[in-house]
């Protein structure tokens, strides 16, 4: 039997190297002089992959895990570009035509107020980017003065943007990750943080002996993570690598008025000092969310949720209320005021997974990365921040 299985991984050795040597090559150019376009920066969005166009204006990225990617080309003078490409097993050729940029110039105010508003958003900023974990306390923003901020009072939410590259080292992972961040929104009523945008992880330098202890990390982070979870998804390993989907049902609650109005009766009524009125809703603000919840106790297979696409390397999972997902390898002792957990169920690690789509979908790669349909993640996962992220490429260390 050990013979038979010797032979069989042999056979599949060349396949499974071939599948990791996928490249991406081509040339920058200026889209209005045709003329080669040298050291601008060429990466793979959300991965360790990247590099800088030669003299000729031609880069190329070797070693690629098939799925798919964004590749990013910027550079000073021009718009950046961005281009969906699937990698497979063979090599693809991308040609970059790069458009000259047109100068926008921000207003400038250097009063006392503006600039203790920006102080005051930029540690909201990094409380809700970098996460509040061990990790987040390690991670600096370098170049913070390229972050432009827009509070809006009326609806507690805050908004943030760059034109450049953001540079955060995170000393928890061993990473620097350099960020053109887009649409950051953090909403103070309904507790969602959402943002986007394209990154570049690149290892920090450090000793034989920091490396094992950021590789341990990294190793923490992935299991049980998003990435994790769906990688084990489409390979129907769920139960083996810890994890348990179950169906869970839910309605919301008539006696809890939406966020907002609650918001808005705490402001009109603390207006009035009315301190009474104001604990009376800052009671029902506490109240869940949701009424009647219940998770059903037969696990479901990968077959229940998981669909093929068209697309080679890319999968949908589709599933009806919301998707329950327990991580057994790993406990949670947060109380999630809107997490159902019945009272025999240990502290796992809870997300509930909600899809938005009509019909509800999401699509993910073989990376184990979403890349349409963005799912709203409740409990654990909900909490992951940048301190937390890892590229797509990421491979862990060791099997769990």
């Amino acid at each position: 039997m050990r013979f038979f299985r010797l032979i069989i991984w042999c056979l599949l050795c060349p396949v499974l190297t071939m599948a990791q040597n996928a490249s991406i090559t081509g040339k920058v150019t200026s889209k209005e002089t045709k003329s080669p376009v040298q050291r601008a920066s060429v990466f793979l969005s959300n991965s360790s992959f990247g590099t800088i166009s030669l003299a000729d204006g031609t880069f190329a990225l070797y070693k690629l895990r098939p799925g798919q990617y964004t590749l990013v080309v910027t550079a000073v003078g021009f718009e950046d570009f961005t281009k969906k490409i699937q990698v497979d097993d063979e090599s693809v050729t991308v040609n970059v035509e790069l458009s000259p940029k047109t100068i926008q110039l921000r207003e400038v105010t250097i009063s006392t107020t503006a600039k203790a508003d920006w102080k005051r958003n930029f540690e909201q900023f990094k409380k809700d980017f970098l996460g509040t974990d061990e990790n987040a306390k390690l991670c600096q923003i370098l170049n913070p003065d390229v972050l432009y901020f827009t509070y809006h009072k009326r609806q507690l939410t805050l908004e943030a943007e760059t034109d450049n590259f953001l540079v955060i080292d995170n000393r928890g992972l061993g990473y620097r990750v350099k960020f053109l961040l887009k649409d950051f929104k953090s909403d103070a009523i309904s507790g969602v943080i959402t943002y986007g945008g394209e990154r570049l992880f690149e290892d920090l330098p450090g000793s034989a002996a920091q490396k094992k202890i950021w590789q341990k990390n990294r190793d923490i982070a992935y299991y049980g993570s998003p990435m994790h979870f769906y990688r084990s998804l489409y390979t129907d390993k769920l139960a083996e690598d810890g994890f348990e989907m179950r169906r869970l049902t839910r309605y919301p609650n008539p006696d809890r008025p939406s966020d907002q109005i609650i918001h808005q009766k705490i402001n009109r009524f603390k207006s009035i000092n009315r301190g009474d009125s104001v604990n009376h809703w800052i009671e029902i603000a506490n109240l869940s969310k949701y009424t009647q919840e219940r998770v059903t106790q037969i696990p479901w297979y990968s077959y229940e949720v998981l669909r093929k696409t068209g697309q080679q390397g890319i999968y949908a999972i589709t599933f009806p209320n919301y998707l329950y997902v327990m991580y057994t390898k790993k406990r949670d002792e947060t109380n999630y005021k809107d997490i159902f957990r019945p009272l025999d169920m240990p502290n796992y690690e809870i997300s509930v997974v909600t899809l938005y789509n009509n019909p509800p979908y999401a699509l993910f790669d073989k990376n184990g990365i979403v890349i349409s349909g963005e799912p709203l993640y409740e409990g654990t996962w909900s909490k992951a921040r940048l301190s937390e992220l890892l590229p797509v490429d990421y491979v862990p260390s060791e099997k769990r």
